[in-house]
């Protein structure tokens, strides 16, 4: 409802940079994993239970100056997210992509992060079309419980 109802403190500085910074409470956080170059969270206003989103340790802005290393792993904790999300959710698909810039979407566009969205037919129905508003039927806290359980 705080969301709903625009109530959200706007943080100063780069929402992903912020939560690196509280190392000690990855519930709070949402973070799943922190890795060697990156790390796996909860996205906050998800498309579908389940939106998970890998994001580099480093603040950079696009793909083509990640390291080999930071590429790597996000891709191979891709593979592992998909994993985790087939067994706790069984999704009949996924979208899984970066947005690179303002113009294509992205709502962090100065630090790159990769989204992998579960999808099912009929996960996009009449609430998004005529209302624009998206039901997401499990609350944040027990989607974190569910993924963590299972990483």
């Amino acid at each position: 409802m705080t969301y709903l109802t625009n109530n959200l403190p706007k943080p100063d500085g780069c929402i992903f940079c912020n939560v690196l910074a509280t190392p000690d409470d990855d519930h709070k956080t949402f973070i799943l994993h922190r890795g060697a170059h990156c790390f796996v969270i909860l996205n906050l206003y998800p498309y579908n239970n389940g939106h998970l989103m890998i994001v580099p340790l480093e603040h950079i802005e696009s793909i083509e100056t990640m390291s080999t290393e930071a590429v790597t792993e996000m891709m191979t904790l891709s593979q592992h997210c998909v994993g985790v999300l087939r067994k706790a959710y069984n999704p009949q698909a996924f979208n899984i992509g970066i947005n690179i810039g303002a113009a294509a979407g992205a709502g962090v566009p100065g630090h790159i992060h990769l989204h992998i969205v579960p999808r099912w037919s009929g996960d996009t129905n009449f609430m998004p079309v005529i209302s624009n508003t998206r039901v997401i039927p499990e609350m944040i806290d027990e989607t974190y419980k569910r993924l963590r359980e299972l990483w």
